[in-house]
């Protein structure tokens, strides 16, 4: 199994980059930045907090690494236009030297939609959009002119170039629901999802499904998985991260238990495991022990 971080979008550009170096210089998989504009609340009210813009700072990551793979998880397509998203993805696949990968989502967060006047559509329009979205992409990215004529978008004889480094440059689409899977096996190259290993088992289980349904080998997909790690023996600790909100998100104990627990998504098919930064420490220097730690202890065992 690869193992990828993915930093909080609310530490600073410089915290950031050191975990980048760190990442880069410590044989880590992937580095992943979440593409939102403010914290979520679940609604449409407001929570303060920093959360740094993701487009500004990949290439920042692409410049001060040379070895992992970086990409945002992920750009949503109700916000972004479709020939953004290729453009900006072939000129960083080009800062990167071939290292990038564009995670594309339908879009979700109702708070940022609503205070910044974009439509969040009803469920099916908003994946209708984005299906004619990552078609778009995907032609954009690997033809030399695009000609598209959809619900939501036209295009006419319409240019990407220079074409990215990699032969193919790769999309992962973050769902899982029925019919955005199905589009994913489709159109995508990985696929990822949420949760410790009973929920996305679960989930896992529709990405199979769909697969089958749209006639593609679920082994010619990438697929990768990201949960909460909580390296503790303090029982304590251990019962109050099971009972927060994200309780199913969570993998938390000793490093025998998580190294199981990782093992199972071992056992169900996944390719990549990512660290997310927020319960490995309070501090800048304790999250990058927490990475440093997970990196050196329990990675090597899987």
């Amino acid at each position: 199994m690869k193992f990828s971080v993915w930093p909080d979008s609310g530490r600073s550009p410089h915290e950031l980059l050191d975990v980048a170096r760190m990442a880069d210089g410590d044989g880590w998989f992937g580095l992943w930045y979440a593409d939102h504009y403010m914290p979520n609340t679940g609604d449409e009210s407001f929570t303060p907090g920093d959360m740094h813009e993701c487009w500004s700072l990949l290439p920042a990551v692409a410049a001060v690494t040379s070895n992992i793979r970086l990409g945002p998880l992920v750009a949503p397509t109700s916000v972004h236009h479709p020939a953004l998203l290729a453009n900006r993805a072939a000129t960083l696949d080009h800062l990167s030297g071939g290292r990038f990968v564009l995670g594309m989502g339908a879009g979700w967060q109702i708070n940022e939609h609503a205070a910044y006047g974009i439509d969040l559509e009803a469920p099916g329009p908003r994946v209708s959009r984005f299906e004619e979205s990552i078609q778009i992409v995907r032609s954009l990215l690997d033809d030399d002119r695009t000609t598209f004529r959809g619900e939501f978008y036209e295009f006419t004889d319409a240019p990407c170039d220079p074409k990215p480094v990699q032969e193919r440059l790769p999309i992962v689409v973050g769902t899982k629901s029925p019919r955005m899977l199905r589009i994913t096996c489709t159109y995508a190259q990985e696929w990822n999802t949420w949760g410790a290993p009973d929920l996305a088992g679960t989930v896992r289980e529709k990405f199979l499904s769909a697969c089958d349904s749209v006639g593609t080998d679920p082994a010619s997909m990438h697929t990768s998985v990201q949960a909460l790690i909580v390296m503790t023996d303090d029982q304590d600790k251990i019962d109050a991260a099971h009972a927060n909100p994200m309780g199913d998100r969570v993998i938390a104990g000793s490093d025998d238990k998580i190294v199981a627990e990782l093992s199972r998504y071992v056992e169900q098919g996944f390719d990549e495991f990512i660290v997310y930064e927020g319960a490995l420490g309070t501090t800048h220097e304790e999250r990058l022990d927490g990475f440093r730690r997970f990196k050196s202890d329990i990675a090597p065992q899987l």
